[in-house]
This record gives structure tokens, sequence and C-alpha cells, in this order.
């Protein structure tokens, strides 16, 4: 009974516990799966798992189009690969996951995102490749271009080109192309179809930059495509002849046609052949020969032998062949090669005679001729040759032709023969004495004899005539008519003085051997006389040596000899004459002294003369020459006493004679010719002081100029008529009124003058406008104790002068304003000077011209705008050139001249400066300044009123002209399908600057759509705002691309966020180095320490290329591992770990519906376990009391000793009663807090239904542990064994690890 209403009693609360069942629910992250293209079939690739707040068993699915990739072990959630994937043609598709218990079954839609790998090599497309190219294609051309499509994505699908082999393989061939990053094949060398080849096979290759591929880095290379290149053969080349050499032999006497040897030339280019025509281009012998079209050389012309004897009988042609068409140059394409052509003799001359000497005959017509003529000496010996006779006969012929035989003829031919007397060729002919009695020159002069040359062959003969001509020998010797010749001379006769020219020798000899040689033999008196060689003349040769007191008579041999050196002699004897060769001789000296006026003259001049005395060339004269002075002296002609006429008078004597006077007397004698001989006589008058100075004028007038101290006023001079510095020595005073402004200094300048310097002193200046004129005396006087002295008047007029500065009118100077480009013409200002001198001629000068912009000097820039004119007018020379913007300041220095102010005073104005200010207008554009910058969008960065871009613009005006506003003329977004969609209002610019350069700062209004994958391109607009006039204004447009949240990827780092914050620039830095992008970094957070590994931070980062593609996850792991200097700076950096955000955290709202859900489901499953817990109490405390007893029962049990009745399978008991099974199955929570002990100790149950418990210290987001499916459940402990082996431990020793025992369950409390 009490049965029966447990169970109805239960009955609703089992049917509540069914009606309460959950759906099973699959985790958050089961929404997407990455998997590699290049997984193997079979292999694992993912679990799907779900949660059972039940904890019923649950059975896995996978169900929809795409379901057949997978396999699913529906169990465990296991899920295999069962068909392979291709990123190429299926990158991405949805599945539906399901998940059911016993109640109830849930789907789920997944996302499965093949991730490509570098499977596919590139492939060429149209690989049948082939193409003609020229051999003239110069270098570097295009020869062809090939195409390799790789399917792959990023750097695996990037195709490199290569040349494998080049067919035929030649060392010039191997580098004779290469290909380009495009596929281009370049020529990079020349190509030639004769000497190279006419064909080439290129091995072409394509392989990609490599890629992840079956987890190894992987380059794939292309199957190799072969490119067949014909060249084509172009007219480039000259043709050649076949052979090397041509040579052939003709007579001299062939006949005109007669063919000579045939000459072959071909095309040099094979593949073309054009045919040749042949010419003789040049020739030795010009119209000897021609050549046909068909080669042939063929006798043109008759043909001599002998005129090709220097040539070594050979004729050499030059023979051209031209091909018929123009080669690719334009030009004629041709080859020439020389031809020798030896003319072979024939005897068709005969010797002929030549006047010449071999080997320098050269056998000309000019030099043949038949007479000749020769010299030969009377009585000759025999086989001696004819003298000066220069026979040759030639005969061209070659061989037996021109051997020939010679003989004499003639009158006198018994006389003499003939050698050689047989030659060949060419021999030089002597003609010899034969007989000398014959040969004669008193009975014949001239002999005549004939030579006859004979050709041996033909018998020809030539004939020349020898003229000889007989010379005369000496036999007579040369005779006097007397043996001895007496013959007289003066001595000291002129040399060259005839002594004879009467002596002459006889000699019957005719020509050389008459003519007579005259000459002195050695002897006393040799060396004093001399005979002319041809006449015999006997003259003095060194007429000073012929002294007759020293040798009055001389002997000589005269000697005649001819022309044969036969000679006789004869003697001469000369007598010397006595001539007056001896002059007077004046002893001693004379210098003689005298005061003049007082002192007298007295002397007598000695001298006697060498001469014979008593005769008339003994006898001697005295007289004075001619002089200045010879009125004041008398002279004894025959004593020789000098004496003085009268007083003397110093200052009579010329100054520069210094008071002497020399005169000259004159001694001579009676012979003939009369002999003198002059002595000079020295008289010095010595001066005394007897004259006064005396002023070169009666008065003087002078002008000085005023405001010059110091100058020189003028010069007064005066001279004494004393001779001597002591006595005309003169010394200048100055007086009179206002000698005190004067200074007078003397300058003696001899010869009694003095000049008188008078003269400002240094520090006075003379003032026209205080005293004009000023009278004073001058005073010369010499040093005479006397003190005598001569005085003159001196005027001085003071001089007005132009002596003061011009000025400038401060008010002409003030600044002026000039607008720029052209605004203003002619002239804009005039500067004005003034002078108070009235004779002052004023102009204004322009001196320096300063340009500045902002107060910085920009140099020369503004010399030539403006220009100053002499009258001061300012004008405007280069209007349009004036630009503010270059120049905003032109200060023009000028200055006034003077032109008539006088040397010495300043003729310049101070300097003054007109300053130009140039005025700004709105001539310049706005521009913008270049940005090397990509505008990336970062969701996370990217918020409202945050820049995403910026532009920079700058305007060289100046104020409101250079003042720039920036807006936003247009914003359209081009998605990457290409399409175009325009916005309005999702961006606005700000506007701001720093010194001239305006900076506008794009922002977006609000939230951009993150959804939008794509670009911006904002059209920004930069415009000025002039005060006066439009406005001007330049356009530009930037690209903002948009980066996508599955780019974001997460670095983890082994330091805190601090330090990885501080080393935030060099992190950028390493990464920007491995990547080449642009790193963005969105986020820099710690790691809860609770999920802490080996990192405790991490940062997030965006990796932008210029282009706007970001880089995935796996791209930058395999670009930093690439990159080992920028991994081992990362690693030295704390970098561990690489992921993305959604692998390392879950979704926060994820989280929180979870954490509600559960603790939702946690608060329905109490409710349902207490209430059944309530109904079932009974049950529960009768199974824990067969616990108990089976546990002491157990502790009762020694170690060791096993029971002999065999246990119950499946139970803790030996036998059929109450037994307590143990099913070895994981515990089913059933949320039993109360019954488990709070003993922290008790973590293991003794029974199946102590197991559950919950930890309340886990996250309360974590409802239980989670096993994986694939995991196999460890089994439950056996709670007998448990206890057998603690009894066994405590036996040993204290017991130690959790306690069994639990108070609630002691048998005292039910």
């Amino acid at each position: 009974m009490a049965r029966l209403w447990l169970s109805c009693f239960l009955l609703p609360a089992l049917v509540v516990s069914v009606a309460a069942n959950m759906a099973p629910k699959f985790l958050a992250n089961m929404t997407s799966v990455i998997l590699a293209e290049d997984l193997p079939v079979g292999a694992q690739v993912f679990w799907l798992v779900a949660e059972d707040p039940d904890n019923d068993p649950l059975t896995y699915g996978m169900s929809g189009p795409n379901a057949y990739f997978f396999t699913v072990t529906p169990n465990t959630g296991e899920v295999k690969l069962a068909s392979a994937l291709d990123y190429e043609t299926l990158y991405t598709f949805k599945v539906t996951i399901s998940v059911s218990d016993p109640y109830t079954q849930v789907q789920k839609e997944m996302q499965v995102i093949v991730e490509d790998r570098n499977d596919n090599a590139p492939v060429f497309q149209n690989t049948a490749f082939s193409t003609s190219i020229n051999e003239t294609l110069p270098v570097g051309s295009v020869v062809f271009s090939v195409l390799a499509v790789d399917k792959d994505m990023g750097p695996a699908g990037m195709v490199v080109y290569s040349i494998e082999k080049v067919i035929p393989s030649t060392g010039d061939s191997e580098h004779l192309f290469r290909i380009l990053a495009n596929g281009s094949i370049i020529l990079s060398g020349s190509l030639s179809y004769n000497n190279k080849s006419a064909f080439y096979q290129l091995e072409l290759k394509a392989c990609d930059l490599g890629g992840m591929f079956n987890n190894s880095f992987t380059i794939q290379c292309s199957l190799p495509a072969f490119l067949s290149i014909s060249v084509v053969d172009q007219p480039d080349l000259d043709p050649q002849f076949v052979r090397e050499f041509y040579s052939a032999s003709v007579a001299e006497d062939a006949a005109k046609g007669t063919s000579v040897l045939k000459v072959e030339a071909v095309d040099g280019d094979k593949g073309i052949n054009d045919p040749v025509i042949y010419s003789i281009s040049n020739s030795t012998w010009p119209g000897w020969f021609d050549i046909g079209a068909d080669g042939v050389i063929r006798v043109n012309g008759s043909l001599d032998r002998e005129q090709l004897l220097e040539e070594d009988e050979e004729v050499q042609l030059q023979v051209t062949a031209t091909e018929t068409h123009l080669n690719i140059y334009g030009q004629e394409a041709k080859v020439s090669i020389w031809v020798t052509v030896r003319v072979l003799d024939v005897n068709d001359h005969k010797p002929e005679f030549y006047n010449c000497s071999l080997p320098a005959c050269t056998f000309t017509p000019e030099e043949a001729q038949v007479n000749f003529t020769g010299y030969v000496d009377e009585h000759a010996s025999p086989r001696i040759p004819i003298d000066d006779l220069t026979m040759v006969v030639y005969d061209p012929d070659k061989g037996s032709n021109g051997t020939f035989l010679l003989s004499l003829g003639g009158p006198n031919a018994e006389a003499f023969s003939v050698s050689p007397e047989r030659a060949a060729g060419s021999a030089s002919i002597q003609v010899l004495v034969r007989v000398s009695a014959l040969v004669d020159y008193e009975r014949q002069t001239v002999m005549v004899v004939q030579v006859v040359a004979t050709d041996s062959v033909s018998q020809n003969f030539s004939i020349a005539m020898v003229t000889i001509h007989l010379r005369d020998i000496n036999d007579h010797r040369p005779t006097f008519p007397q043996s001895l010749y007496i013959l007289r001379v003066p001595e000291h006769s002129a040399t060259g003085s005839v002594v004879t020219d009467s002596i002459h020798a006889t000699d019957p000899d005719t020509g050389a051997w008459g003519q007579i040689t005259y000459s002195l033999l050695p002897g006393n008196g040799v060396d004093l006389f001399q005979v002319d060689p041809v006449s015999g003349t006997v003259t003095v040769r060194n007429g000073e040596l012929l002294d007759r007191e020293i040798q009055a008579v001389y002997y000589l041999t005269l000697q005649a000899t001819d022309g044969g050196n036969l000679s006789s002699s004869t003697m001469l004897q000369i007598h010397l004459l006595d001539i007056n060769d001896n002059a007077p001789v004046v002893s001693g000296s004379y210098n003689i002294f005298v005061q003049e006026e007082e002192g007298n003259v007295s002397v007598t001049i000695q001298a006697h003369d060498n001469d014979e005395p008593g005769t008339n060339n003994s006898r001697l004269l005295f007289s004075l020459l001619p002089g200045p002075y010879n009125h004041n002296f008398s002279l004894d002609p025959d004593t020789g006493l000098l004496r003085n006429l009268g007083p003397l008078d110093r200052e009579a004597i010329d100054p520069a004679l210094g008071g002497r006077i020399v005169l000259t007397v004159l001694v001579s004698d009676c012979g003939e010719p009369v002999l003198s001989t002059e002595v000079n006589v020295t008289i010095t008058v010595e001066d005394i002081n007897d004259n006064l100075p005396i002023f070169n004028q009666s008065s003087y007038n002078f002008t000085v100029k005023e405001e010059d101290p110091g100058v020189l006023v003028g010069v007064v001079k005066a001279w004494d008529a004393d001779q001597t510095e002591v006595n005309n020595r003169i010394s200048f005073s100055l007086s009179g009124s206002g000698a005190n402004y004067f200074m007078i200094r003397g300058l003696v300048l001899g010869a009694g003058w003095a000049e008188g310097y008078l003269r400002l002193p240094p520090d006075v200046s003379l003032d026209y406008e205080t005293q004009p004129v000023f009278n004073l005396t001058v005073s010369a006087e010499n040093p005479d104790p006397q003190g005598s002295e001569t005085i003159v008047d001196v005027h001085v007029n003071v001089k007005d002068v132009n002596d003061n500065p011009p000025t400038l009118d401060v008010a002409s100077l003030r600044g002026i304003r000039v607008a720029e480009n052209g605004s203003q013409h002619g002239q804009v200002a005039v500067v004005v000077a003034s002078d108070v001198d009235t004779s002052a001629q004023l102009e204004i000068q322009l001196v320096n011209i300063l340009c500045t912009k902002a107060g910085v000097d920009v140099g020369s820039l503004c010399w030539g705008w403006f220009s100053v004119v002499a009258n001061g007018s300012v004008y405007i020379n280069q209007s349009e050139a004036i630009d503010y913007e270059a120049c905003d300041l032109v200060t023009l220095v000028v200055r006034a001249c003077d032109l008539a102010t006088d040397p010495g005073f300043q003729a310049y104005s101070n300097n003054g400066s007109l300053l130009i200010t140039i005025e700004d207008i709105n001539d310049n554009a706005p521009y913008f300044l270049p940005e090397d910058k990509t505008f990336v969008i970062i969701p996370e960065l990217v918020l409202p009123n945050r820049e995403v871009a910026s532009v920079r613009a700058r305007d060289d005006d100046s104020g409101n002209n250079g003042l720039i506003l920036f807006s936003i003329l247009r914003v359209d977004f081009i998605s990457k399908d290409g399409a175009t969609i325009p916005f309005q209002g999702i961006f606005w610019i700000s506007n701001s600057s720093e010194a001239d350069v305006f900076t506008g700062s794009i922002q977006p209004v609000t939230s951009l759509d993150s959804t939008l994958q794509g670009t911006y391109q904002v059209t920004v607009q930069a415009r000025d705002t002039p005060s006066v006039g439009p406005s001007l204004e330049a356009n530009t447009t930037l690209n903002l691309f948009t980066v996508d949240q599955s780019y974001r990827s997460r670095l983890q780092f082994s330091i805190p966020k601090a330090e990885v914050g501080a080393n935030r620039q060099a992190i950028n830095e390493a990464l920007t180095q491995a990547t080449r992008t642009t790193v963005y970094i969105v986020d820099i957070q710690d790691i809860d320490s609770a999920a802490r590994a080996r990192a405790h931070s991490y940062l997030d980062a965006y990796f932008v290329f210029p282009n706007g593609s970001a880089l995935t996850l796996d791209e930058l792991s395999v670009m930093i591992r690439n990159d080992q200097d920028s991994l081992m700076q990362l690693l030295q950096l704390g970098l561990v770990v690489l992921g993305s955000q959604e692998s390392q955290e879950s979704d926060l709202s994820n989280q929180l519906i979870s954490v509600i859900i559960g603790l939702g489901v946690a608060l329905l499953l109490v409710l349902v376990i207490m209430t059944t817990a309530f109904m079932c109490v009974r049950k529960s405390y009768n199974r824990k009391l067969r616990a108990m007893k089976a546990a002491k029962e157990a502790r009762k049990t020694a170690a060791g000793v096993m029971p002999s009745a065999p246990a119950i399978p499946g139970t803790n008991m030996y036998n059929n009663e109450r037994a307590n099974p143990m099913l070895n199955l994981s515990n089913k929570d059933l949320g039993l807090e109360y019954l488990s002990s709070s003993n922290d100790l008790d973590c293991v149950s003794i029974n199946s239904l102590d197991d559950n418990s919950v930890d309340v210290e886990k996250n309360s987001e974590e409802v239980k542990e989670y096993r994986p499916p694939h995991t196999p459940p460890e089994p439950d402990p056996e709670p007998l064994s448990v206890v057998l082996s603690r009894q066994q431990a405590g036996a040993s020793g204290q017991l130690e690890g959790p306690s069994y025992t639990n108070a609630g369950l002691d048998t005292t409390d039910l």
C-alpha cells in the first residue's frame, strides 16, 4: 500500500521531469571553421561540440548540399574530411550541423572557409609558342611575350619566369635572351643568320613565389614550355668570293678578247642569295683588261710585258662584286679582291743604247740616244777605258730574246776595243784603248768609233756613235828672264803697296799645264812681303814692320810653278828708303792754380824730337790750338813760354768747367810729312764772393684754393753768379701781412740757382670768404758776412672751390607701395637732392638694391624691377616680373652726386633708402603637397569625428589671398566587385594651419558601415579666400581603403602591457621590415591571469599594403618566419604566440547570454532535484545504509585476505542480498549538494551517487567541466578497492589523502 502511494506521489514528479527536458546547444564558437585546402581525405578537421543541461547522450550529424565533404562520428562529434577541398573551386560554403538528445534535435548553419594553399603550379597559356625575328633586331627588343597563370592567391599566385635552356647550347646563346617579370622575352645579344644560328628553341619555366602546402613552404613550378624562334636572314652582309686568291698568266701579244681567268662571288646572306655584278674597280694598268657579267676577265687592249718590269711582270686588278639590291642600310653590298695577272714575254724588241749608269737607269725614251762622248789621255796604256762614257745597252726581252752581241766600227776602230762583247738584258759598255801609239794629241785631238749591238736571235741591231776627245799632258817647265832683280820701297809703306809687278815667267804648255802659279820660298823677310800667285806682283805684306832703322835690305826667292807641278825660281833684292816717322815728345804735365782778378800765369813747355838733329825732321814749333779762352793767353812759337794777357774772372768761365781752363799746345816738326804732339795745360781760376743773388722775376703772383691745407702756393727762384757753393748758396725769408699763414722752404738746385717753395702749413688752410688776397715779401741772401740781400714782392690770391657735398631731401624718400604682376607701370617716385654750392651739378645715383622676403635677403632677384635715372625719377622696368611671393620689399639705396665737386672734397651725399613695398594680389592657386601615405579605414580605429585621412596644401600668396579653406566635393564608394556608390555627408573636413602649410583633416560624420568592403574615393577641394577678385582652387582625390576585421591579427608577448607599450616603436619597425606593410596597432592589453600560459599581454594590429590589401594571420606568420632578422628581433621583444582575435577570445555578448541561460537552467534543475529528493528520501537513505554496511564489512577484512565467496559482478557484495550495483559509468550530476561532505578531503565518493558535486570556486559561466568527446572517460574508482587500499595504508602508517568518512551518513543519524 505504501508502495502504491509512493508511486502515485512520484508519478507527477516524473511527468514534470520529462516535461522539463531541455534541448542540447552547440557551443558559441560553432559558427564557422577555417580549413586548409591541402588537408588529406580522412584527416580529422574539427569536432562538433554541444552541451545538454540534462546530460542526455548526444548524437551529431551534418546535412546540406556540401555535407559530402565531411563525415561525422555521431556519438563523438568528430568530423573528418571525406572529399578534397579546393579553394580555387569553392572557397567558402555552408553546411547544416545538428545535435540531438533522445528528445530534441537542434540544427545550426556553419560557415566553412577554405584557406588557400600553394597547391597549383603556374600554367602557360597557349603553349604552342613560335615566332620569327629579323637577325637585325636591336638588342633590348621584345622577342615574344608569354603568360603563365597561377590560380593561387597572394605570393603563391605571383609568377616568376625563367629561361632554363637555350638550344643550340653554345657560349653565345646561353645569355642571348632574357625574360622579364611580365613574361616579355628580351634580346640581350646580337643575332646572325649566317655566323650564329638560324633557329633557337627556348625552354621556359614559370614558378610562383612559394607558399604553404602540406605544412611546408613549397614553390610550385610549371611544366616546361618551349618557344621556337626562327631567325630571318636580312641583307646585312657583303658578298664573298669563293676563293681567297686569284692569279693567271697571258702572253703579251694576246689578242683583244682573250679569256684570262674567271672569278666567282656569292651573297654572304645565305638565306637571300642575291645575284652579284662584277666590275674592275682598280687596276695598276687601266684599260688592259675588263670583266664580264659571268666573272670572266678578258684582254681589253694591247699588252706590253716590258712596261711591267718594275712590277715583276704582273698586273694587279681589283675586282669588285656588287649585289643587285641594296642592303638593309640602303647601301651597296659589295666586296673586292685583288687578282694577279702575269704577262708572258715575246721577242718584240731590239737592243737600245742609253746614256745612264746602272743600276740607276730607268730606260725611259728620254734616256735612249745614239751619240756619246768620252775622253782619254794621249798615249794612254792599253785596256785603259774611255773616261766620261756612260753607255748602257738594254734589251727588255727576257732570256734568249734579250741576249745581244757588241762590236766596233768607224774610222778609228783599230785604235780601240769594246767590252763586253756579249750580254743579256742590260749591260754597261766600255770602249778601251787598244793601240797607245795611235792615240796622239799632237796628231789628232778627236777620234770617232761606232758601237754595234746585234740581237742574237732576231739579228736586229742598233748603232751608237762615240766621239773620243784626247787630253794633252804636261811636258814643259816655266822660266824667268833674269836670275836677280833689285827693288826699292819706302819704309813703313802701307800694307798692300806694290813693290814690283814686272817680273813674269813663261811656259809653252797649253791649258792647265801652261797655267803658272807664283810663290815666295821661306826666308828672311817672307813675313814682310807677299806675291800674287796668278799675276806675280810683289806687295808689302805688313807695312808696320818695315823700319829702315832696324833692317835696310831684304833678300827673297820667287818661284814659278805650272799646272803639272813643274817649277823654277829667281832672286829678289829689296832696299828700304828712310822717311820722317818720329813725332816730337813733350816732357812732364802742366797744372796751374791762380786766384781770379789777382793771379798771373807764366810757364815754358818742354819738348824734343828723336829725328836727326839739325834737319827739318827735328826742328820744333809751338802753337795754341783754337779754344774758348785762347784770347786770354799768349805762347812763344820757338821757346814755348805761356803767359796771361790780363786779369782772369772766374764767373767768365763756363760753370761746368769748375773754374778750369784747358789750353791745348801743339808741338810739331818741319819734316815731310809734318809730325806733331799735343799737350794740355790746365789753369784753375779760384773763386771769390763778388756777386749778390738775383730773382728771376721782378714780382710773383700765385693763386691757391681755399680749404686746401699744406698745399704748395708757388715757387720763387733766384741765382747767384758765384761759381762755388760756399759763395753762391742762397737762403729765403718771408715777411709781410699774413706771413704767419705761410711758410717758405729753400731748395738748392746747383750752379748758383735756388728755389723757395711757398706753401701753407699742414694745419692751416685759407678761406676765401675771410681774406681773398695776401701781399708778401720774400728775401734772398747768401752767407756773405756783410749781410747783403735781395727782396721781391709776392701776391697770393685765394680761389673759391666747390667744397660742400649735396644732401638728399628726406621727404622724397618716403616709402611707396607697388602692386605685383604688371599692375603698375611708369614713374612711381622722384628722389630730390640739393647743394649750397652755386656751381653744383647734381645727379641721383643708384648705389644698391636690397631684395627681401619676410625680412630674409633673397639675393639679386629684384634687381631688374626698378631703375633710377639721373634726375631722381624712379621707374618700373619689369612690371610683369614683380612677384610678391618672391620678394615683398625692395630697398633702393640711392645717393646724390655733385659732378662739379673739386677733387679732395666729398662729392656724394649720405646714402638714402627708398622702401618699395610690393603689394600682393591673388595670382597663385593653392596646390596640394605630395603625400606618401596610404589611408586605411580600420573598424576599431574609425570613430565619428576621428581623422581617417588628411591633405596638405599651400598657397604662395599672402594674407587672405593665401588663406586656404578645404571642402569635400564628392565621395564615391567603389566596392570590390567594381560597383560605385555615391555618398553624401558621410565625411567632413576640418581646417588647420601651421606656418604657411594648411592641413585638412577628413573625419567621418557618423560610424561607417563595417560590412562595406572596398575603397572610398574622396574628392577634396582647396580654395583661397582673396579680399578682392575671384578665388582660385585646386582639387585632389584620395583613396581610403577599408579593411575587414577578419584581417585583425593578435600577437602575444611574454612581457606586461606596459613594456609592450614602451617597445611599441621597435615592435612596429620590426613588423614593418618583415611584412613591408603599414602596421596599425589597435589595442594592447594584459591577458587574464586565469588564462595565461606563457603570454602576459597581447597586441592587436592590422597589416595593410599600400594598395589597401591586408595580410591574413597565416600570411603574416609566413612572412615573419621568412625574415629571420625581424623574427629574432620580435622574439627578443617578447613575442611568443601569433593568433587571431576570434580564436583567442570569445564574444562578450555570447558569454553574457550563456551565463544567463546557464543560471536559469541551474535554477530549474535545483527545483526539480529538490522535489524529486523529497519524494525519494526514503529510498536514498536505504541505499546509503546498505553502502555503509558494505563499507564496514570491507574495513573488517584484513588487507590481502580475500573472501572465499565470489563477488557478484557489478556489485560490491559477495552475496545476492541487497547488493549495491557499481556500473562503472560516469556520474550524473543530480544537484544533491546537500548530501556531500563539507570536508575538503571528500573529493572521492564511495558510491556512484556521491560523485555529483558543484565546485563553487569555478567560473560561474562554466556549468561543468567539458571533456572532449574524443577523450575516453576515465573509469570511476571501485569504492571497495579504495577502502581496502586506505585500510592497508592505515596499517602501515598515518592515513594520507582524502577521507571517505561522511559524518552525515552515520547510522546514528539514520
